[in-house]
């Protein structure tokens, strides 16, 4: 029976690139794998065909010997050959990130360790205007006593024997082989016979360590703080990782923050309202002087520029926004309350009191007398 077309099998066009063909034999590979598929040997049959193929367009030499002259150029008789290249190597190439190791693989060294995350709840003066905050956390530190080694003081490391430093051992599996992290040494590469007994072998300890944290001034809530190098100890005596300060702002009682202004409601008095006056209004800062004109309506805003908030990321400073709230007096007093029927029938006998009033009331007769028409 003839041989198929290389790239046939692969389901690839003649021009593909060495990343898509890769991508090609793996989809297939992984499909028809033997382990998917027990006891189909039609399957079974397929897959070698697509290692087959790939095992030669892989290559460089031989797909150029291949698109010249096809399978016979490929004959062992014809000087082309099929090479010395196993079926394990080429597993191992294309999936090692998922088998634990490859081509090119080798001993762990040193990684960089974890980076943590600590959540700060600040005040909202505190985010306005920036401190300086201590915290304590507890992370994974290099052990002092063997140096992060792991290793007892006075003894080190040698050399695994399973892997012979390599970290990493190759298996065999049925009809091909793999290449795996090494089970003893856990692909150090080395083997510590007399650990630490601070550490127990890990070169790392859990401490508590205190850090002063610096605010800037104007940050928010879901802002990030990264303290290089703060974080957990790398493995192996790799470098640490980083710390990340989330922050979070807690709710004020008088303010409520938008972004680089402050909002803020203001109570004020009928008689204040309607007459006029001059309020003290509470700032981040200290109090001001608000001036509040006469026949103010509840609801209107009042802008003090310049008493929000400075961003972190940005220029210029935000604006206070003073909403006036009317507040309707409580617990009257008979001769208040005679007070206000008197103020009440004063007011009443002339509409212009009460332009909002006499307008919505004319658009609410207005509105059923249509309903009758």
């Amino acid at each position: 029976m003839a041989k198929r077309d290389y790239y046939e099998v692969l389901g690839v066009d003649r021009n593909v690139s060495d990343g898509d063909l890769k991508k090609a034999y793996r989809r297939i590979a992984m499909k028809l794998h033997p382990d998917r598929n027990p006891g189909d040997t039609a399957a079974e049959e397929q897959f070698k065909e697509a290692n087959e193929a790939y095992e030669v367009l892989s290559d460089g030499e031989k797909r150029q010997v291949y698109d010249q002259f096809g399978h016979d150029g490929l004959d062992p008789n014809s000087g082309a050959g099929r090479g010395a290249g196993g079926f394990g190597d080429i597993f191992g190439d294309v999936f090692g990130d998922i088998f634990g190791g490859g081509r090119g693989g080798g001993r762990s060294g040193p990684a960089r360790g974890s980076d943590l995350r600590y959540n700060m709840s600040l005040s909202l003066e505190q985010a306005v205007n920036g401190d300086s905050v201590e915290i304590r956390i507890p992370v994974l530190a290099g052990c002092d006593d063997c140096d992060g080694s792991g290793a007892k003081p006075g003894t080190s490391a040698s050399t695994c024997p399973d892997c012979n430093g390599a970290g990493q051992v190759r298996v065999s599996q049925g009809f091909f082989s793999l290449q795996q992290t090494c089970p003893r040494c856990r692909g150090r590469g080395e083997i510590i016979a007399d650990p630490c007994n601070t550490c127990g072998g890990a070169g790392r300890v859990e401490k508590r360590k205190t850090l002063s944290v610096k605010v800037p001034a104007g940050v928010d809530v879901g802002d990030r703080i990264r303290l290089s190098g703060e974080g957990e100890a790398g493995p192996n005596g790799g470098p640490a990782g980083d710390l990340y300060v989330q922050i979070d702002v807690q709710a004020h009682p008088i303010f409520q923050r938008d972004g680089r202004h402050l909002n803020c409601e203001v109570p004020i008095s009928f008689a204040d309202a309607a007459l006029g006056g001059e309020l003290d209004v509470p700032t981040l800062d200290g109090r001001v002087k608000l001036k509040v004109p006469a026949e103010t309506q509840t609801g209107k805003v009042f802008r003090l520029r310049g008493k929000g908030v400075t961003q972190v990321r940005g220029s210029g400073v935000g604006d206070l926004l003073c909403r006036v709230i009317v507040e309707t007096p409580v617990k009257l007093t008979d001769e208040q309350r005679q007070l206000l029927q008197d103020l009440k029938k004063s007011l009443e006998s002339n509409s212009k009191h009460s332009p909002r009033g006499k307008s919505w009331f004319d658009g609410v007769k207005s509105f059923f007398d249509e309903l009758k028409s």
